[in-house]
C-alpha cells in the first residue's frame, strides 16, 4: 500500500559543481539541465555532439521528506522505484540502500529499518552510463549498432538512446518513473496470473494469486471481477500456503477484438487480500475476454505464420514503435495518447514494440488495449552482442520476470519475441568469424534456451518467437519466405526499386521500408535558414543512415523530376516513401493467405530529422501515414500493372462478406475519358480475389498515349465510395502533367471546416497543409480527377490553434507533384 510518493520537487547538480538546480521526478537529467539553462537544445543543429560529452559526467538528485511514525510501523516499509536509469546509487539518511544497473527493472530495497520518524533525506547518484560502456568496451569488445556509442550491449539500458541510425547518441539519464514508499503488514500481492479458457458461449477464468505472507494470518484472497455493463462475480477463498487459485465463470462473454473486426470491452479484476475485514493489499487489472496467438500449419507454400484471434486468422497492419524522445523528461501519456490515436485513425491493428529500446508503462498498454492494438513486444536486446555470464543472467533474468508479469494480463499482447535481427546477424553477418565461438554459442543459450523457457515460465499464454527475423531457429536461414517472419531491405538498403516489393511472398513481413525527411515545418525547428539544403552539415548531422541523404535522392530520381527548391524536395521525399510502403502493402494484402502481416519501418521518431517513420518528431503525419490510412483499410481495392495490363483486386479484412461495385475508368491527363466499366463484386470475409484483369495495349498504342493516361477505379458498396485508386503506365516522372489549377473553396461550420477542391487536368499527390498551424486532414496526399471534385474535412478541436475562417484560408496551402518541379 502506498504510503508516501517521492515523486515531485527535488534538486539537482553534477557532481564535480556546487550549485544545485530544481528538478522533478520523474524527469531526466537532460530536462532538468535544459529548464536550468544549464544546457543548449540537444536537438537544435549540431549541438548533439557538445551534450554528448554532458553525459560522461556524474549527477546526484536530492530531496527531504517527512514519515509519520505510523508509517514505521508496517511490518515492512519499501522504497519503491519503477525507473531508474540506469547505474545508480541510493542512500537514505546517508546509508545505502540499493545499487542498480538496469533501467528495465524494478526496484523495492526494504528501508524501514534506515528511515526515521520526521525529516529524512534521500539522495540519488546516477554514474555516466557513456563513461561506463566506453570503459567495458576496451575490456572487452562486443559488437552493436554501428551508429551508436560502442560497448552499450554491456548495460541494460535502452540502446537507441546511444544512438542508431535514426536517432543521435543522447543518452539521458535520472530517475523517469514513479518513485515511492510502500508499507505492508502480514503479506503482499506478489503475482496475479489470469488464464482464459474458452468454449462456445462461456469463458472459465483461472485466477492464480501469489501472495508473500509473514507471520500465520489466516489470509484470505477476494476476486471481483466487473463486466462492461456492470455486471460482478464475487469469488472469496482462504489462503492455504503461498498460492490459491480461484475460477469465475462468464456466460455470453463480450469478446475482445483487434480493431476493425469489432470492438474492445475490457473486464476489471481486483484481486485483494485480507486479514480478517482489513483489506492488505490489492490489485486491478483490465482484461479482455478472447483467444489471441500466433497461428503456424504447414500449407502449400511453407509453415503459416499468423495472429488467430478468438478462432479468425487476421492479417496484421501497422509499424514499428521506437522510444519517442531523447530527453526523458519530455515523455507523457498525452505524447503517447496521440501518437496511438494516429495509428486507430490510419487503420491499423497492430504496433510491434522494438527491441532497442524501452518497455512502454502501463498505461500505454492500457491504451493499446482500448483501442485494439495488438503489440507485438520484442524483449529489448537489438543487433548486437551480449556476454551471457552469470551476473548479466541473473540482471536479465529479473528484468524479464518484471516486465512479463506486469504486461501479461494486456489484451492487446498477441507476441513476445526474444529480440531484434540477431539470429539474422549471427546467421549472415559473419558474426562467428569476427567475435568468435563463445560468443555465438552464447546466443543460442541466452535465446534459444534460457529466455524461452523464463519467458513460459512466466507467461505459458502468449506465443513466444525466438527473434525478429527468425524461420526454424538455430541460425538455419532466419530470413526465409516459406516460414516465420521476414524483414526485407535490398529496397533501400540495396537500392533495389520499389517495385521489387511484388517479388516477395513472406509469410509475415515485420520490417520494411524507405526513409523520407519530415517537413519544413519540423525542419525549421533545428536548423537556421543557412542549413536548409539537405548536404549541410546540420541537414547531414541530422541523418544518421549514412549515406541516406544521397539515396532518397536516388530514389526521388527514379520516379520523379528533379524538385525546383528545398520544401519540394522535403515533400517529394515523403512521397517516395508513400509510395515504395503502399506498392508492399497492396502487394501483401492481393496476397492474403500466403501474406498475414505487414509492419512497415517505423512509426515515430526520437528526434527531428530524416528516418523511415510515417510520423515525425512531432507527430505531424507524413505522406506514408496518410498513405496507410487508405493501404490499411479494412475493404481495400488495388491494382497491380505491369505495362499496358492492370488487374483490380478487392481485399476484405473485415468479419463480414463485402458486396459491391468496382468501377474503372482509363482517362487523359485532361481527365477526359477513353475507356471504361464496372463489375459487381462480392468477396468473403478475410479473403482477397482479382476482380477484374484489363488490357489496353489497343488504347495505348504509343509513346505519347502511354504518358497521357492514366487509369482511375473505385469499389463502392450501397452507393457510398469505399477504396479507391490511379494506375500511370509510365514512372511519374514520364508522365505529361497539365498544371491542374486546384481551386480550393473553405466553408465553416460549427465543429468544422470542409474544403472542396477542384481541378481542371489530373492531379498527382494533392497534398494539403497550413502555414504555421497543424491540423488533422479527413484524407491528404491523393489524386485528384478533373472531373471528380474532393471534400476534405477538418475538425477544429484538431487544430493546433484556433483559427477564424479567414485565418484558415490565409494558412491554408494547396499544392501538387505538379509543383515542384520547373
Amino acid at each position: 500500500m502506498r504510503l508516501l510518493t517521492l515523486n515531485g520537487a527535488w534538486k539537482m547538480k553534477r557532481t564535480d559543481e556546487t550549485e544545485w538546480n530544481s528538478a522533478v521526478v520523474p524527469g531526466s537529467v537532460f530536462q532538468d539541465l535544459l529548464e536550468a539553462g544549464k544546457m543548449e537544445d540537444p536537438f537544435f543543429r549540431d549541438n548533439e555532439y557538445d551534450i554528448l560529452e554532458l553525459t560522461k559526467f556524474d549527477y546526484e538528485y536530492e530531496r527531504t521528506f517527512f514519515v509519520e511514525q505510523e508509517a514505521l510501523n508496517h511490518d515492512v516499509v519499501l522504497l519503491r522505484c519503477e525507473g531508474l536509469d540506469t547505474l545508480c546509487e541510493i542512500r537514505v539518511n546517508g546509508k545505502l540502500v540499493l545499487e542498480a544497473d538496469n533501467m528495465h527493472r524494478t526496484y523495492e530495497p526494504d528501508v524501514k529499518q534506515v528511515l526515521q520518524p520526521g525529516e529524512n533525506h534521500i539522495h540519488v547518484l546516477l554514474k555516466s552510463p557513456t563513461r561506463y560502456v566506453l570503459e567495458r568496451d576496451k575490456e572487452m569488445y562486443l559488437c552493436s549498432c554501428a551508429d551508436a556509442v560502442p560497448g552499450i550491449s554491456h548495460l541494460r539500458k535502452a540502446h537507441s538512446m546511444f544512438g542508431w541510425d535514426w536517432g543521435p547518441q543522447l543518452p539521458d539519464s535520472g530517475i523517469w518513473r514513479d518513485i515511492e514508499l510502500r508499507g505492508y503488514d502480514f503479506g503482499r500481492i506478489e503475482d496475479v496470473l489470469v488464464t482464459q479458457h474458452h468454449t462456445e458461449d462461456h469463458v472459465s477464468l483461472e485466477i492464480r494469486t501469489d501472495v508473500r505472507q509473514w507471520g500465520e494470518a489466516g489470509l484470505r484472497v477476494r476476486i471481483v471481477l466487473k463486466a462492461p455493463d456492470g455486471e460482478t462475480w464475487e469469488h472469496e477463498a482462504t489462503l492455504d500456503g503461498y498460492s490459491v487459485l480461484q475460477t469465475i465463470g462468464v456466460d455470453h462473454p463480450e469478446l475482445w477484438w483487434p480493431h476493425n473486426y469489432g470492438s474492445q470491452p475490457l473486464y476489471g479484476l481486483t484481486v485483494q487480500v485480507l486479514n480478517g475485514d482489513r483489506v492488505i493489499d490489492d490489485k486491478t487489472i483490465r482484461i479482455g475476454l478472447r483467444t489471441l496467438t500466433i497461428r503456424q500449419e504447414e500449407d502449400q507454400w511453407g509453415e503459416s505464420f499468423e495472429f488467430e484471434v478468438n478462432g479468425k486468422s487476421i492479417f496484421a497492419m501497422g509499424a514499428n514503435y521506437i522510444p519517442e524522445d531523447n530527453v526523458f523528461g519530455r515523455l507523457s501519456f498525452e505524447r503517447s495518447k496521440n501518437l496511438l490515436q494516429s495509428c486507430v485513425e490510419a487503420n491499423y491493428n497492430c504496433i510491434r514494440i522494438w527491441g532497442g529500446g524501452f518497455y512502454p508503462d502501463d498505461r500505454f498498454y492500457d491504451l493499446c488495449d482500448e483501442y485494439g492494438l495488438i503489440v507485438w513486444q520484442d524483449h529489448l536486446y537489438a543487433c548486437g552482442a551480449y556476454d551471457f555470464n552469470e551476473s548479466f543472467k541473473e540482471n536479465i533474468r529479473q528484468e524479464t520476470i518484471d516486465n512479463v508479469k506486469r504486461l501479461r494480463h494486456h489484451a492487446s499482447l498477441g507476441i513476445w519475441s526474444g529480440n531484434n535481427e540477431l539470429e539474422y546477424a549471427w546467421a549472415y553477418w559473419g558474426w562467428t568469424e569476427r567475435f568468435g565461438e563463445k560468443l555465438r554459442d552464447d546466443y543460442l543459450l541466452q535465446f534459444e534456451q534460457f529466455m524461452p523457457e523464463l519467458n513460459q515460465s512466466l507467461d505459458p499464454n502468449t506465443f513466444y518467437w525466438r527473434s525478429s527475423p527468425s524461420s526454424a531457429g538455430g541460425l538455419d536461414d532466419p530470413n526465409k519466405e516459406s516460414l516465420g517472419d521476414m524483414h526485407y531491405w535490398d529496397v533501400w538498403h540495396g537500392r533495389k526499386p520499389i517495385t521489387e516489393f511484388r517479388t516477395l511472398y513472406p509469410r509475415f513481413m515485420s520490417e520494411f521500408g524507405l526513409q523520407s525527411f519530415p517537413s519544413l515545418k519540423t525542419v525549421e525547428t533545428f536548423t537556421l535558414p543557412e542549413d536548409r539544403n539537405i548536404f549541410s552539415y546540420v541537414m547531414e548531422a541530422h541523418q544518421k543512415n549514412g549515406t541516406g541523404n544521397e539515396k532518397i535522392l536516388y530514389y526521388i530520381s527514379e520516379y520523379f523530376k528533379y524538385p525546383k527548391d528545398f520544401d519540394s524536395l522535403l515533400y517529394v521525399s515523403q512521397l517516395i516513401q508513400a509510395e515504395g510502403m503502399r506498392v508492399g502493402v497492396e502487394h501483401w494484402r492481393r496476397n492474403r493467405g500466403r501474406c498475414m502481416g505487414a509492419i512497415y519501418w517505423q512509426l515515430n521518431d526520437i528526434w527531428p530529422g530524416a528516418s523511415w517513420s510515417s510520423l515525425d518528431y512531432f507527430g505531424r503525419w507524413k505522406a506514408t501515414h496518410h498513405a496507410a490510412k487508405r493501404f490499411f483499410a479494412p475493404v481495400l481495392a488495388s491494382a497491380c500493372e505491369e505495362g499496358t495490363a492492370a488487374s483490380l483486386h478487392v481485399t476484405n479484412e473485415t468479419l463480414h462478406p463485402v458486396s459491391g461495385r468496382l468501377s474503372w475508368r482509363l482517362l487523359n491527363h485532361r481527365s477526359e475519358v477513353i475507356h471504361s466499366g464496372e463489375t459487381e463484386v462480392s468477396v468473403e470475409a478475410l479473403s482477397s480475389k482479382e476482380a477484374a484483369s484489363l488490357e489496353f495495349s489497343k488504347e495505348l498504342d504509343s509513346k505519347q498515349k502511354l504518358r497521357q493516361s492514366y487509369l482511375e477505379f473505385e469499389f463502392a458498396a450501397a452507393g457510398h465510395p469505399v477504396s479507391s485508386g490511379t494506375v500511370l503506365f509510365v514512372k511519374s516522372k514520364h508522365f505529361d502533367y497539365l498544371d491542374p489549377q486546384i481551386q480550393a473553396e473553405v466553408t465553416e461550420a460549427n465543429d468544422r471546416f470542409v474544403i472542396v477542391l477542384r481541378s481542371r487536368a489530373f492531379a498527382k499527390f494533392v497534398s494539403l497543409d497550413l502555414r504555421a498551424a497543424d491540423a488533422r486532414w479527413s484524407d491528404n496526399l491523393f489524386d485528384l480527377s478533373a472531373s471528380r471534385p474532393k471534400s476534405v474535412t477538418v475538425f477544429k478541436d484538431s487544430l493546433s490553434e484556433a483559427l477564424s475562417l479567414e485565418a484558415f484560408k490565409e494558412q491554408l496551402i494547396v499544392r501538387s507533384l505538379y509543383e515542384t518541379y520547373v
